[in-house]
């Protein structure tokens, strides 16, 4: 590591805030644009990403400059209005924010009333993803209501997801929906076990719909995470982290063992990207993150 690098990287983890960063990427105004922003050497095996909802405080732009020193390569779960940014800064988003404030969580595909609307979100969304030329879109299965059963709700999410499935093809975009937690964060939601994401994978058949395997929500709901990773690999488009409990850093402080984990999916084939979404509880949330990603990178 050259010596600008070196006082750089400790400018930002000594500064910490909005202040901070700017202050760190004072530095890199008066280098050459050569020297502006020099990536991190990681060992290439993952492809790192991180979530900008849990670094909300700090501007997008100093989230972009922050990850690339990092050696990110995407910033995830970002709108359109946002794609312009992350790219100017040499970064891709790997999955890009599909729900709106109609769609989302707790209100999703396993609804036939939804479908007229939800059908007319996602084609745009896979229409803006691929102007964009990123690859993956969120979606979300929603709840699990009275008179809803996991078998019904299924098969509802399954006929909807059908009528886009031959334009996200056309696109050569995939549609990712996240496995969650019903017992701590998402109570009630339905796509919250990996063998009922799978089935719905099942029932679909197609390459562009797969789930988001997130460690922290299915460590919550089933454990054992590594056999899961193992035996459902091929339907798995994306990861995401958290330390559990707490959804926070992925340190020494939660039940996981990280670096076991990622050789796991590394031993996959896997080529997609794993993101970081946890909450900071340090005050030094770009060292969290730095931290995090180090973890990861096996």
């Amino acid at each position: 590591m050259n010596k600008d690098r070196s006082s750089r990287r400790t400018a930002l983890k000594t500064l910490t805030g909005t202040a901070g960063l700017s202050l760190a990427y004072g530095l890199n105004a008066r280098l050459s644009a050569a020297e502006k922003i020099m990536p991190a050497e990681l060992k290439g095996r993952i492809n790192h990403s991180v979530c900008q909802w849990c670094y909300g405080s700090i501007p997008l732009e100093d989230l972009c400059k922050a990850s690339v020193e990092i050696g990110l390569e995407s910033i995830e779960l970002i709108g359109v209005d946002d794609f312009d940014t992350v790219k100017k800064y040499g970064l891709t988003c790997a999955m890009v924010q599909g729900a709106s404030r109609e769609f989302g969580i707790t209100n999703g595909w396993n609804k036939k009333e939804n479908h007229k609307g939800i059908i007319e979100r996602y084609m745009y969304m896979i229409d803006e993803t691929a102007k964009a030329g990123f690859d993956n879109v969120i979606c979300f299965s929603g709840n699990r209501e009275e008179g809803l059963g996991d078998e019904e709700g299924l098969l509802n999410c399954a006929e909807g997801l059908k009528k886009i499935m031959s334009y996200a093809e056309k696109k050569k975009v995939t549609v990712v929906m996240e496995l969650l937690n019903s017992k701590v964060d998402h109570k009630n939601y339905m796509c919250d076990h990996t063998n009922w994401g799978v089935e719905l994978c099942k029932e679909i058949g197609s390459e562009r719909f797969k789930l988001l395997y997130d460690i922290y929500h299915m460590q919550i709901m089933e454990g054992d995470v590594i056999r899961t990773i193992n035996e459902s690999n091929q339907y798995f488009a994306h990861y995401h982290t958290g330390g559990v409990p707490g959804r926070n850093e992925i340190d020494e402080t939660q039940e996981l063992y990280y670096p076991a984990i990622m050789e796991a999916i590394v031993k996959t084939g896997f080529k997609g990207f794993v993101a970081q979404e946890f909450i900071p509880k340090r005050p030094d949330k770009i060292g969290s993150l730095e931290q995090g990603v180090q973890i990861c990178d096996v």
